[in-house]
């Protein structure tokens, strides 16, 4: 076992070596998420749906305008 590891070990190592050290961000700072044209279109198709429950927990999606003329 303690071969492998050495041998692991020098591997990353010069794999570090080549690629440069893994980069490490705070993680206190938050993520920006910069929405494109694609995403922009997918969350308007998918506005016109609601997500149910039924009683057995199975989610489902339900479009606004059939749940809107069930009631």
């Amino acid at each position: 076992m303690g071969h492998a590891l050495t041998g692991f070990m020098n591997t990353t190592d010069r794999l570090r070596f080549f690629f440069g050290p893994a980069t490490r961000l705070d993680s206190d700072t938050p993520v920006v998420h910069a929405h494109d044209e694609f995403e922009q279109a997918s969350e308007e198709d998918l506005s016109h749906f609601v997500v149910e429950t039924d009683s057995a927990g199975h989610h489902y999606a339900v479009r606004r305008d059939d749940l809107d003329k069930q009631t």
